[in-house]
């Protein structure tokens, strides 16, 4: 077993999630062997090479949903998925909820922690909860 070459290979494999990876190239990468790779990635981490590329995969696009100016088609792509069919499968999988529920879920509790957050300032400084503010939260409006 070589901890510092799969270490060295979940690094690689952070940084170019958005690209196209095979066990093949992260190997070569850390010079290893696929096979030795496959098999020393499992025993070191507890998953697979696929299933850590896609957790990866899956962590970057749950900070990406939050912005909804970027479509969720862009998102999946930009984070490395091949194929729409394999985002929606691999993060529903993981999540739960497809990704759309998740964003409308993500986008609720931050305008809650948001809204609670500026209506408090406003009720206090202005005496009672402000419309103005719950707008500015709502739809992300800066002062």
């Amino acid at each position: 077993m070589q901890p510092v070459a799969i270490w060295k290979a979940c690094k690689y494999i952070e940084q170019n999630s958005g690209e196209k990876l095979s066990l093949t190239q992260v190997a070569n990468v850390v010079n290893m062997n696929a096979n030795h790779l496959s098999e020393n990635f499992k025993q070191v981490t507890g998953t697979n090479f696929v299933e850590y590329v896609a957790r990866i995969r899956f962590a970057n696009t749950c900070d990406l949903l939050l912005n909804p100016k970027l479509r969720i088609s862009e998102i999946a792509f930009a984070v490395g998925f091949q194929s729409l069919s394999q985002f929606n499968r691999i993060f529903k999988r993981l999540s739960g909820k497809s990704p759309t529920q998740y964003r409308a879920a993500a986008v609720c509790d931050a305008i809650n922690r948001c809204s609670c957050s500026v209506m408090n300032n406003e009720a206090n400084s202005h005496g009672g909860h402000s419309l103005e503010a719950w707008r500015r939260a709502m739809y992300f409006v800066p002062d």
